[in-house]
């Protein structure tokens, strides 16, 4: 016998440990959980505040099959399979009763559920007017804000509730989401870079560059990082322009890159950037734009460094200029459409200085009587891959892993990518492409001439 039995009076010093186990009852459906799992509700969820006021079983009324779906999203961080019997607007209406609307919107928009090899349409946005989609903007949780003629209308992260502001602009060219609510819009003609409050449907700041002839000057592109906000502008006279580097929380100045003052005949040295992209690996800017002048379609690529205002890397273009052109931290490189020949190109970002990094990816056509097949063609990066639109279709490019005995000795030759088309045969072909952009685990198309937005999901992911 152990020697600690009976050595004290009964019950004395002992106490009874507290049970683990938590039980409600849900629409009188009794449910059996821990307080570790109820905990990740969070404390000012509705779960934690009426345990916390009761004893015995808590009594919820509302329907018990919808708690049972959000109990097992609280005890694995993801949705059930049998949540697909349910209509979506149910969950979020009973997440949002119970206060854990956040952990539903994390497992709906996991990036990590993106599957760029099972892509389907399964949703299309109306939109209200006559405009087409001219730009649109995404958030990393799936939100996201179309602007159409001189309007914006804003999706949330479920894509079931939507709203529209009007702005001050005839048309919308360039926009950057910087919060579910908050937007930065800008104009090819209209003056200044305004940050708008999409709920209040109110300009926040009016952001505008001071160039040399004291002309109004309009906007051509918008960027971000984490910590700023990128634009480039050009003066209405269209003989100057420059990229402005804001703090993207104050929204003040930071530096001023790349002005540059054209004079006389010489209209191919200094075009605007039309787009901007952050490189994170190399902590870049990346400012690309081409013109159409007496010589052909021009282009050109830099890389800013914007703490020093330095260009670290300049591309060129001359033979076959760029319809569109993006940059991939993952992959790393750059790639481009070419307006005549409409190929896609890739350039290895660990080759930075090479007079002539492009590699063609595809067929190496030739243009034929002069016809330009890359014209209005875009390109996108989005983890490891690159999705190039021709136009109703999506070209697909992933690279192709090589053993190391064909690899080159530094790692960056002998790089092969791959080409697929997305869609079931019902979902390719249509109106031209006109902007392409990605958000949580959701990929989102405007096409030519349409009053609506496509949303492209993987097949089998549920909602």
């Amino acid at each position: 016998m152990p020697p600690f039995v009976g050595s004290l009076p009964n019950g004395a010093g002992l106490s009874k440990p507290e049970s683990n186990i938590v039980t409600l009852d849900v629409g009188g459906q009794i449910f059996q959980t821990t307080k570790q799992t109820l905990s990740l509700a969070g404390s000012e969820s509705l779960i934690s505040r009426i345990f916390d006021s009761q004893s015995g079983a808590p009594f919820i009324d509302r329907d018990p099959e919808l708690f049972s779906i959000l109990l097992s999203l609280l005890r694995t961080g993801n949705l059930p399979s049998k949540a697909k019997a349910f209509d979506i607007q149910d969950l979020i209406s009973e997440s949002e009763f119970y206060g854990i609307e956040p952990l539903l919107l994390n497992s709906l928009s996991n990036p990590s559920q993106f599957d760029a090899f099972n892509l389907e349409k399964s949703l299309v946005l109306a939109l209200n007017g006559r405009d087409s989609p001219s730009a649109i903007a995404t958030t990393p949780c799936g939100s996201m804000h179309v602007a159409h003629g001189s309007k914006i209308t804003s999706f949330d992260w479920s894509l079931r509730r939507k709203s529209t502001i009007l702005t001050q602009f005839t048309a919308v060219d360039s926009l950057l989401a910087i919060s579910p609510s908050v937007a930065a819009a800008g104009a090819t003609d209209f003056s200044g870079l305004q940050i708008l409050d999409l709920q209040k449907g109110l300009v926040k700041e009016s952001l505008n560059w001071e160039n040399m002839t004291r002309s109004s000057s309009t906007v051509q592109a918008i960027g971000s990082s984490p910590e700023f906000l990128f634009a480039s502008f050009e003066s209405g006279r269209r003989n100057s322009n420059s990229i402005m580097v804001y703090d993207l929380q104050s929204f003040s100045p930071v530096i001023e890159i790349g002005q540059n003052e054209i004079y006389g005949a010489d209209i191919d040295s200094a075009f605007p950037a039309t787009k901007l992209n952050w490189v994170s690996c190399y902590s870049l800017l990346m400012a690309s734009g081409s013109h159409s002048g007496p010589s052909g379609v021009l282009g050109s690529i830099k890389f800013w460094d914007i703490r020093s205002g330095n260009v670290v890397w300049e591309l060129k273009e001359q033979l076959d200029c760029f319809s569109d052109v993006t940059v991939s931290d993952n992959l790393p490189g750059i790639f481009k459409v070419g307006v005549n020949t409409g190929e896609v190109f890739f350039a290895d970002l660990r080759n930075f200085g090479a007079e002539n990094p492009w590699v063609c990816l595809g067929d190496k056509r030739k243009v034929v009587n002069g016809k330009k097949e890359g014209v209005g063609c875009k390109i996108e990066s989005h983890g490891n891959q690159v999705f190039c639109t021709k136009g109703g279709n999506l070209e697909l490019w992933s690279e192709v892993a090589l053993s190391s005995s064909k690899k080159s000795g530094d790692g960056s030759g002998n790089r092969v990518f791959r080409k697929n088309f997305l869609g079931r045969v019902n979902d390719m072909g249509g109106s031209k492409i006109t902007n392409l952009a990605f958000g949580g685990n959701k990929m989102f198309v405007t096409r030519k001439d349409q009053q609506n937005v496509e949303v492209w999901q993987s097949s089998g992911r549920g909602f």
